[in-house]
């Protein structure tokens, strides 16, 4: 992973430590002395993730953090505060100023580089997320993401003793919802169950159980690979915990647990988690806008054009049939002309519906332009296409379509068929045929079904 470390603390020998650790698995690492350079270091490089110290002469690690969160141009860069192992109210200032994390001095190597790539992937996310906001980079970070900080998590504990969940239940202040299941069978239960689980908390050191066990299933299974894994584990059990992390587990907390590095822990998994879905939901919707029509749900050209390609290919490599019919709302045009854009909209969009209704949900459905729409029936032979296209015809001829209130308007269409032929067709060709099948029943009066002469 390489990302842009910034490492703010005013004793040189600690900078250079951290640098060299850093450096060593490959990080950019930029460095500031005090915290008036620190923030002109944030304005200048734009830092993936900040390591500030909270004890510095002037500007303390506190009032830098607290300055780097206030503003819209840096507040989404992560900040991990680096205190003192006896000095707790460090940690509590410091959460309260904004910092996502801290880790205590001296800085164990398992820790440093499990918090850093944890932050730096959730920084990614949010940079993936507000690229996606267009012209307005921030309004999503300061509007959904922040409204999603809000909300109460869905946290399952695994553990078969009696105390650990309810001790967790009781450090989170009633902030999120904490369910325990004993094991891997009714946590699979649990995942089926109610909203999504958006934290996983293992007991790494649970009676006659094996967690890893439990954590490598988590991660393997396609419902539960994207959830993140929190483990709780005894500070002696240092391999165990080293193998936990090879095996995808996305942070860890030594017993005894301390309340306020729970809550920051807990806080950046959640936020990972519903940063992830919410970017995959923006590429899904992304690739559905790239391949439907905005107006009827269909597919549109471009995809047609990809998928009837793949599908001939198909159906000519296994001896199977194929047919296309194309079909075009008769004299669209002066409905438009006559009742405006807005009631051809509508027109457009009951076609599409009736559309449905008349084929299989297997058979594919595009408008590929203006009134025009495509329909690709597979393993259907012409004469049970003609079949389909008539019943097409009479789906939209059987009833007037509701333009506005009051006004409905009767609707006919022309449909042109064509089948796959053996030798060396193409999409262009079946569709040619189909579309020439289509302007001869325009021709014989409209309102009819078409045979390609092929």
């Amino acid at each position: 992973m390489t990302a842009r470390v910034l490492v703010v603390d005013d004793i040189l020998a600690n900078v250079r430590l951290l640098e060299a650790k850093l450096a060593a698995e490959y990080f950019d690492v930029v460095t500031a002395l005090n915290g008036a350079d620190a923030l002109e270091a944030v304005s200048r490089t734009r830092p993936d993730i900040v390591l500030l110290d909270v004890m510095m002469p002037g500007l303390d690690g506190i009032e830098v953090c607290r300055r780097i969160k206030s503003s819209p141009a840096t507040q989404h860069i992560p900040v991990i505060m680096v205190t003192a192992l006896d000095q707790p109210e460090d940690r509590v200032r410091g959460l309260e100023a904004g910092a996502d994390d801290f880790l205590t001095k001296p800085v164990n190597d398992v820790a440093l580089f499990c918090r850093v790539k944890s932050l730096v992937r959730l920084k990614m996310l949010t940079d993936e997320l507000r690229s996606r906001t267009g012209g307005d980079p921030l309004r999503l970070l300061q509007a959904d993401l922040g409204q999603a900080d809000r909300a109460p998590g869905n946290i399952l504990v695994i553990d078969n003793g009696a105390t650990l969940g309810e001790r967790i239940r009781t450090s989170l202040g009633g902030l999120h919802d904490v369910r325990t299941v004993p094991g891997p069978r009714e946590a699979a239960e649990a995942f089926i169950e109610g909203d999504p689980i958006e934290l996983v908390i293992v007991n790494l050191d649970m009676d006659g159980v094996d967690a890893l066990r439990i954590c490598s299933q988590l991660k393997s299974m396609e419902q539960t690979r994207q959830t993140p894994i929190l483990i709780i584990v005894d500070p002696e059990d240092r391999q165990r915990l080293l193998r936990a992390l090879d095996l995808g587990v996305n942070d860890y907390l030594m017993r005894p647990v301390d309340r306020q590095e729970l809550l920051a822990r807990v806080s950046t998994q959640i936020r990972r988690y519903r940063y992830t879905e919410r970017l995959r939901t923006s590429v899904r919707s992304s690739m559905e806008m790239a391949i439907t029509d905005a107006l009827t749900g269909l597919y549109n050209r471009r995809y047609l054009e990809t998928h009837l390609s793949h599908m001939i290919d198909h159906a000519a490599n296994r001896g199977k049939l194929i047919s296309v019919l194309i079909l075009d709302i008769d004299f669209f045009k002066s409905v438009n002309d006559t009742h405006g854009h807005d009631t051809g909209d509508r027109v457009l969009q009951e076609m599409a519906g009736r559309l449905r209704s008349a084929i299989r949900s297997s058979d594919l459905a595009c408008r590929t332009g203006g009134e025009e729409f495509v329909v690709v029936l597979s393993g259907t032979d012409l004469q049970t296409a003609e079949r389909v296209g008539e019943r097409v015809r009479k789906v939209v001829a059987s009833r007037p379509f509701l333009a506005s209130a009051g006004c409905h308007l009767s609707i006919t269409v022309s449909l042109g068929v064509a089948s796959l032929t053996p030798a060396d067709d193409s999409p262009d060709d079946i569709l040619k045929r189909a579309d020439q099948a289509l302007y001869r029943a325009k021709r014989e009066g409209r309102n009819r079904v078409s045979l390609s002469a092929a």
